[in-house]
C-alpha cells in the first residue's frame, strides 16, 4: 500500500510541474511576441480559463516570469507585463556584449564548418525583405540564431545559460521600441551581420570581437535613443 501511495504522489507532482511549464511557456511567448504588451495587466482568472487549467499553475507561472523580469507583481494591484528602464536596457546590452565577445575569443578558432554554413543560412534570411509581421518574426528569429551560433561555439555552458537569461530582457527592450523606424536601419544591420559572418568564416577572433562590439553597441545606442524619445 505504501508503494502505491508513493507512486501516485510522485506522478501527481510531475503532472503539476508540467502544467506550470506549459502555462509559463504560453504566457512568455505571448509577451515576447507582443500579444501581451508592456504594462498590460495579467488577469489570473482569465488566463486560467483561456488555457484550460486551474489557478494554481497560472499563479506559479507568473512567479517564474517575475523571476525572469518579464512580469511585475504588486501585492495590491495585481500582475503586469514588465516595463524596462533605460538603465535596465543599457546594463543588459553591456552584459550581452561582454558574453558574446568572450564566446568569440574562446570558441571561434574551433568553430565547425557546419556552424559557419548555418551562419550563412541565417544571413541569407536576414537579407530578405521585411514587410509583414510574419516576415519580421522570421527576421528576428534568424538574428537570434546567428548570435546563438557564436555563443554555442564557446562550448561554455555557464556562459550559454547566462546569455539565455538575457534574451527575454533584450526582447522586452524591442517591445518598448516597436515602431517602423527600425526598417531604416536594416541595411546597416545587414552590413554588420555580413562583417560578423565573414570574421567567423576566417576564424578571426580579433575581427569578430570588433565586429560584435560595434554591432551590439550600435543597437544599444539606438534603443536608448528611442526610449528617450
Amino acid at each position: 500500500m505504501d508503494i502505491v501511495a508513493t507512486e501516485t504522489l510522485t506522478l501527481g507532482r510531475i503532472e503539476r510541474r508540467r502544467a506550470v511549464d506549459d502555462v509559463h511557456a504560453s504566457i512568455r511567448e505571448a509577451i515576447l511576441s507582443r500579444r501581451f504588451y508592456p504594462g498590460m495587466r495579467l488577469n489570473v482568472d482569465e488566463l486560467a480559463e483561456q488555457l484550460g487549467v486551474s489557478l494554481t499553475p497560472v499563479r506559479s507561472a507568473i512567479q517564474l516570469l517575475a523571476a525572469e523580469g518579464l512580469v511585475d507583481v504588486h501585492s495590491r494591484s495585481g500582475s503586469f507585463v514588465a516595463t524596462l528602464s533605460r538603465r535596465d536596457l543599457a546594463e543588459t546590452f553591456d552584459i550581452r556584449c561582454a558574453l558574446e565577445c568572450l564566446a568569440a575569443e574562446n570558441g571561434i578558432v574551433g568553430i565547425t564548418d557546419e556552424a559557419i554554413q548555418n551562419a550563412r543560412k541565417q544571413l541569407a534570411i536576414l537579407a530578405k525583405p521585411v514587410r509583414t509581421p510574419l516576415q519580421r518574426q522570421a527576421h528576428e528569429q534568424a538574428n537570434s540564431e546567428l548570435h546563438q551560433i557564436i555563443i554555442d561555439s564557446s562550448g561554455n555552458k555557464r556562459l550559454a545559460d547566462m546569455y539565455d537569461s538575457l534574451q527575454a530582457h533584450i526582447a522586452m527592450g524591442r517591445l518598448h521600441n516597436a515602431d517602423e523606424s527600425w526598417q531604416l536601419r536594416l541595411e546597416q544591420e545587414q552590413a554588420e551581420h555580413e562583417e560578423i559572418v565573414e570574421a567567423m568564416a576566417r576564424r578571426d577572433s580579433d575581427g569578430l570581437v570588433s565586429a560584435l562590439r560595434s554591432h551590439i553597441m550600435r543597437a544599444k545606442s539606438v534603443l536608448l535613443e528611442r526610449m528617450a524619445e
